[in-house]
């Protein structure tokens, strides 16, 4: 897991190819005004997501993995809390892996709670179980979706 401001994503640009590209697009002087839904990047090795979702809580969140995405969380506006947990500490799967969604669920409390707000990201690689949307209030956000 990484969690920095995007004005220092440079740092992290050798992590993986589509690193520069992922962040390029965070930085698009237009992306708040950007409509929910997929935007292709490099097809489905890279892709937004822009959401507009009601964060749920710390209760109602729950820890996720995937196998074949690293996922770049950027809060536009509000605030978003994210659960974590390492794979190797996870709790019992709660829904197996579905490889159409590239996504597992787990029935279990995060180690750790993580506060973000504009201006921050963090990156959870196939290694990190997260729990995305555990904050109060609305929020608009953009998942970058990375092919690992």
């Amino acid at each position: 897991m990484i969690f920095d401001r995007l004005e220092n994503a440079e740092r992290y640009f050798k992590t993986h190819p589509a690193f520069a590209a992922a962040f390029a697009f965070l930085r698009r002087p237009d992306l708040a005004t950007l409509p929910d839904g997929r935007i292709e990047l490099d097809g489905d090795k890279l892709f937004a997501l822009i959401q507009r979702p009601t964060n749920k809580g710390h209760a109602a969140a729950r820890l996720e993995s995937h196998r074949k995405y690293a996922d770049i969380q950027f809060v536009v506006s509000g605030n978003e809390e994210y659960g974590w947990c390492s794979l190797r500490d996870a709790p019992p799967v709660a829904e197996d892996f579905k490889p159409d969604n590239d996504i597992a669920f787990y029935a279990g409390p995060p180690a750790i709670w993580i506060p973000s707000s504009p201006g921050y990201f963090v990156v959870f690689f196939p290694e990190d179980l997260h729990a995305p949307l555990a904050g109060t209030g609305a929020l608009h956000k953009v998942v970058i979706k990375i092919r690992v």
